[in-house]
């Protein structure tokens, strides 16, 4: 199974999204922040603060690569695919899916969370600044985009048919 990788901001609904996806696809999903919260032995939190961003975003440019091999859905975190690098070996290794969720819903799910250093360390208007930044990348460095407006499983079901497509207009680019 080639791999689908789920981007956008922070609280778009990646996660949830993509739990359900994969049980739709009967696969697994694959938490990035998580899966290198285990690599590391550290929180996302602890990594940021002890070794940096740059850090962070490296070890993120390496577990990226390594799910193009993996497969599965994979729930991005909402930096991994800022990098024309990350962008680019995401979209060769699989399927990319912008979830393109408004700003204020975003805001409302992680404006307390403290597991996520940018949000905690942000204001609001500097969330939106960076929301705005970002929201063109997601754009260049997906496959698809999906308004997150709908119901979780409403997300799912349509990144599945998109799945489909996307795999028979691969087969018929002769890379399946």
């Amino acid at each position: 199974m080639r791999p689908i990788f789920l981007c956008g901001f922070m609280g778009c609904g990646k996660s949830t999204v993509g739990r359900l996806l994969a049980r739709r696809l009967k696969c697994r999903c694959t938490d990035l922040d998580d899966y290198i919260e285990k690599q590391e032995n550290m929180t996302i939190p602890e990594i940021f603060e002890q070794k940096g961003e740059e850090y962070f975003r490296q070890v993120e440019t390496d577990a990226l690569a390594a799910f193009g091999d993996m497969g599965g859905v994979v729930a991005t975190g909402g930096g991994a695919l800022l990098s024309e690098r990350n962008g680019e070996t995401a979209m060769n290794a699989g399927m990319v899916v912008f979830i393109d969720t408004d700003f204020r819903t975003c805001y409302d799910r992680i404006k307390d969370d403290p597991h996520r250093p940018i949000a905690a360390s942000s204001t609001k208007e500097q969330l939106r600044e960076r929301f705005e930044n970002r929201r063109p990348k997601y754009q260049a460095h997906s496959h698809y985009q999906i308004s997150g407006g709908y119901p979780a499983l409403v997300i799912a079901v349509k990144i599945e048919r998109l799945y489909k497509k996307y795999l028979r207009e691969a087969e018929g680019n002769g890379f399946e």
